[in-house]
């Protein structure tokens, strides 16, 4: 029997970077939401771990055994292998959590099949900050490294969103080392939708910086009826929330005639 997970697309709705840490991570409070759409990953049960990609950016995973799919299943105890089939639509290095949210579906796979071990959060914490918040793939405020997670009701669930990326990968590690070491506070507290609108992406200047096509896709998405546009994650995707999806559909097809060349998916908030 198949078991089919949608992988789903991470964006940080507010990330406030507070300060270096000893460790080389940095010390983060986070806003993670989830749209509906991202990766496809169909696994059946195996003799021995195997993993296939396709899709739109399924050529850029050079090697299938050695990314982040691959430390999932091995961090994970099972009697048995899985073969996964993993569409890959979500560009890499994209600020969209891809790697962590395809891990966060084997985690959900394994589940489903067996059930997870006690200590699944830490095994996930280890391949990846984004990994623990991507598994169960639900609004939720993320401080420290991002791993320490806090549930939060949602206001914004069922909302609009368009995300566009210029399809220029933008690695994360470059980005912290351009981030200027100052504390602009903390995120603000309050609804989801509060967060969002008050707070802000500490990355965006840095991003902005080292791939000025971000400002770009910013200032387009300003352009349209959104009412909240930013930068996700480290970049260089960026989203834009609408009131409708009228508004969205037409913010996104006026950019695809405008800018033909960025990538963008339509979805709505989970």
């Amino acid at each position: 029997m198949a078991i089919t997970e949608t992988a789903y697309a991470k964006i940080n709705l507010a990330l406030h970077v507070r300060a270096r840490r000893d460790d080389g991570y940095h010390e983060l409070e986070t806003l993670f939401a989830f749209v509906d759409q991202g990766d496809v990953l169909s696994a059946t049960s195996a003799e021995l771990d195997q993993i296939r990609t396709v899709g739109e950016f399924g050529g850029q995973l050079t090697d299938p055994l050695d990314n982040i799919v691959a430390k999932a299943l091995t961090a994970l105890p099972r009697p048995q292998g899985l073969s996964i089939l993993m569409e890959k639509n979500l560009p890499v290095a994209a600020g969209l959590g891809g790697g962590s949210a395809d891990a966060g579906a084997v985690f959900r796979i394994v589940r489903e099949m067996q059930g997870l071990p006690d200590d699944w959060p830490q095994r996930a914490a280890k391949l990846g900050a984004d990994v623990p918040a991507c598994v169960e793939s639900l609004t939720c405020i993320g401080r420290g490294t991002g791993t320490e997670l806090e549930n939060i009701d949602s206001d914004l669930t069922g909302t609009p969103v368009l995300l566009v990326n210029p399809r220029m990968a933008l690695s994360t590690g470059p980005v912290f080392t351009a981030w200027d070491g100052q504390d602009r506070g903390p995120m603000p507290t309050g609804s989801v939708s509060e967060i969002a609108l008050s707070g802000r992406n500490d990355l965006e200047g840095p991003a902005i910086g080292l791939c000025p096509a971000i400002a770009d896709i910013l200032a387009a998405l300003r352009e349209t009826d959104a009412f909240l546009s930013r930068m996700s994650g480290s970049g260089a995707t960026c989203f834009a929330l609408y009131r409708s999806h009228d508004a969205m559909r037409e913010a996104a097809e006026t950019l695809g005639s405008d800018y033909p060349d960025w990538w963008q998916m339509r979805g709505i908030l989970r």
